[in-house]
């Protein structure tokens, strides 16, 4: 815990922090409004880029351009199983945890808050927000570190959980979403903080896929460089921070993992209303009319001091109980290994020919695109793997793998 005086310094940067856009501020959005001002350097649905230029994706009155990406996003099974993926607290039957499904909609929310302040395309900022996460492995960061490690050792290459968010829209599924939209979910990370959100040269797709294959063959030296190319981007890159900092430390408390009292800051759960309202404030007031995103030093450095202690507090448990993360990790090597051959030996019988490679390559019928899946057969055991539920993983090494057993808090022993 902080010292007394510790205590004292994170309160008073708090109230420095504002709970209120300044007057100067309220009136001159009021006036920018009346007069039909447009921000300048929001990114208009005429600027669209797509793969490919078909009638079918074009905008409408109806279904501007990037509202189209967020109908495809949501149609997603991908999408469907963001409810059976864990935020940060796995093997336990509460429904008051968040999940996976929650998170991409708080971070959509937020957003949106943000960018209708400051003149964005909401659109954009949804689509990005409710993808960001759709190649996020089960069992959350565990889970993807438990992946990488596994593909990393087997291939030379890495496994980050928005370069696979990118491929599950881009190449699983084929549905044509734009570049602005891929972009954003391919630098949303955020687990890199800044101060200040620059905007990138992206402008093409070749630019775009070898960004992509950098940060394949290179890792985190290429994904802490990313920057979103558009101010869409770096609103929903910074929202998944707010979306979670605060909402972590409640499922925590909900989980009986901590105590309200736990926290250096004196606010328990109730950060989370704090930070969301401060925070969007805060980069309102820092960020409107400038072709960047960006926050007062004392929210930032609140946003890191708060993502530390959650670190400290909560993430180094890993959400996983007791000793069962070693169990966890010989389920994810045991059962790539198993794909692995089942592939090699071609057996149509096995899961991941039934419940993955065909019905991508029927998913991908529908639009004339074929799943190259013999040609990197472990990008495709990866597909699989991170396409899981948590509750679809266990059961299916549960069956493949008879010894192995996961623990399990129920409701019952529970509360």
């Amino acid at each position: 815990m902080a010292t007394i005086q510790e205590t004292a310094v994170i309160k008073a940067r708090m109230d420095r922090i504002p709970s209120a856009l300044s007057p100067e501020l309220v009136e001159r959005i009021a006036t920018d409004r009346a007069s039909g001002y447009v921000n300048p350097y929001r990114c208009n649905d005429d600027q669209v880029i797509r793969r490919i230029d078909r009638a079918a994706d074009k905008g409408t009155l109806m279904r501007p351009a990037f509202m189209r990406d967020t109908e495809k996003i949501l149609h997603l099974p991908a999408y469907t199983r963001y409810a059976g993926k864990t935020q940060v607290f796995s093997f336990r039957s509460n429904d008051d945890l968040s999940r996976r499904g929650l998170h991409v909609q708080l971070v959509s929310r937020i957003a949106r808050d943000i960018g209708r302040a400051l003149g964005l395309n909401c659109d954009l900022i949804e689509a990005i927000g409710l993808g960001h996460d759709l190649g996020h492995t089960p069992f959350g960061h565990a889970g993807e570190r438990f992946l990488n490690d596994i593909y990393l050792e087997r291939t030379g290459r890495y496994f980050f959980h928005n370069v696979q968010s990118v491929r599950v829209l881009d190449a699983l599924y084929g549905r044509n979403v734009s570049l602005q939209t891929l972009d954003g979910v391919l630098c949303h990370n955020g687990e890199y903080e800044q101060r200040v959100f620059e905007l990138s040269d992206m402008g093409s797709f070749d630019q775009f896929d070898q960004t992509v294959e950098d940060c394949i063959a290179t890792g985190y030296s290429a994904i802490e460089h990313l920057r979103p190319m558009t101010l869409e981007g770096c609103v929903v890159r910074i929202s998944d921070i707010l979306a979670y900092v605060g909402r972590d430390r409640q499922d925590a408390i909900a989980a009986g993992l901590l105590s309200p009292d736990a926290f250096d800051d004196g606010r328990g759960g109730a950060y989370n209303s704090w930070i969301l309202t401060h925070a969007s404030i805060d980069i309102v007031e820092h960020s409107y009319g400038k072709p960047r995103i960006e926050m007062s030093e004392d929210l930032f450095e609140e946003i890191r001091r708060a993502k530390r202690e959650n670190y400290e507090k909560i993430y180094s448990k890993g959400g996983i109980e007791g000793d069962s993360e070693a169990e966890l990790r010989e389920a994810f090597e045991k059962l790539y290994d198993r794909c692995l051959q089942d592939i090699n030996e071609g057996d149509e019988s096995s899961y991941i020919f039934k419940h993955h490679i065909s019905r991508i390559e029927q998913q991908l019928s529908y639009y004339d695109r074929t799943y190259a899946w013999q040609d990197d057969k472990d990008q495709a055991v990866v597909d699989y793997i991170a396409s899981m539920t948590d509750g679809y993983f266990c059961e299916l090494t549960s069956k493949l793998f008879p010894g192995l057993k996961f623990p399990h808090r129920t409701y019952i022993n529970e509360r």
